[in-house]
């Protein structure tokens, strides 16, 4: 391990940053990605980001309430989910009805972000990061909806959008790290390689260049990233050997069709990436990928 220098960042939600001496470093992500400086009051316990001990887990959340009253729920995804944006709806709307108290006025709610970090491709697009904003459009004259000026100072909000949850996605995927052109690029950049250049400035960055160093870690900690790491390793394995297994299997299928067409071995052979000998065999009736007793 003494080449990895930082920890990843999932690793980093689920143990480092929960505790309150390093809220700086989370604090710098958030804000280079909202756009304004946040400080964190605590971090709230919820169903939606309960911790488990089991290492080979694919997604971690981490809940943040900041001093203003915020409430900013973090999640880190690295297995496809097709329905993960019906996910963030729910987990939001689910979040926000757990911390109204009952009996408390709905004006209570304070403001909402849903955060996703996808090591996964997410929806189409072309971008890295992906910011949700609300409004409501009238269907015949096209006019936006906006609150009184008495809900405006009664909730201290502009727009409708300032009292919905706001939702950010982050394809860490898409993100190209030789590109980085900003401060948020460089979380970016982290999220994506688990590395901090010399010149970095975001927010954050000087304490996480302390704090989430592996090196700085205790023994015990530092066994257990090992695990996770490997943990990772290993199931990354098991995808693309999944993954590999069903091109073979669309291969075989295609080039047995090819075969009762008439197309030619050497043609399949360049289609379908099979070896000639197994197309001969093939074409035999054999089972090239039945296993020897």
């Amino acid at each position: 391990m003494a080449e990895r220098t930082f920890i990843s960042f999932d690793w980093a939600i689920k143990k480092v940053l929960r505790h309150k001496e390093n809220f700086t470093v989370l604090e710098g992500f958030l804000s280079e990605l909202l756009g304004f400086d946040i400080k964190i009051q605590n971090l709230l316990e919820s169903e939606a980001n309960k911790q488990h001990e089991n290492d080979k887990f694919d997604r971690v959340d981490i809940l943040v309430k900041s001093k203003k009253g915020e409430l900013l729920l973090i999640e880190v995804q690295y297995d496809d989910e097709d329905d993960y944006f019906h996910r963030m709806v729910y987990g939001i709307s689910k979040l926000i009805s757990e911390y109204i108290a009952e009996g408390q006025p709905y004006g209570a709610i304070k403001k909402a972000y849903s955060i996703n970090i996808m090591y996964f491709r997410l929806g189409q697009g072309k971008d890295y990061i992906y910011e949700y904003e609300d409004k409501f459009v009238g269907r015949k004259k096209k006019d936006v909806l906006n609150p009184t000026n008495h809900q405006k100072a009664k909730y201290g909000v502009e727009s409708v959008a300032d009292i919905f949850p706001k939702y950010f996605v982050l394809r860490v995927g898409s993100f190209k790290e030789e590109k980085v052109t900003d401060t948020m690029d460089e979380w970016m950049y982290f999220l994506k390689k688990s590395e901090i250049k010399d010149e970095f400035t975001a927010k954050g960055m000087t304490e996480a260049k302390q704090v989430l160093r592996y090196e700085n870690m205790q023994r015990e900690d530092q066994e257990a990233y090992k695990r996770h790491v490997e943990n990772r390793r290993i199931e990354m394995g098991v995808m693309e050997t999944a993954i590999d297994k069903a091109k073979r299997v669309q291969a075989i299928a295609f080039a047995k069709a090819g075969l009762k067409k008439g197309f030619d071995i050497k043609d399949l052979v360049e289609i379908t990436k099979l070896l000639e000998e197994e197309i001969i065999a093939l074409s035999r009736g054999e089972d090239i990928d039945k296993e020897d007793d």
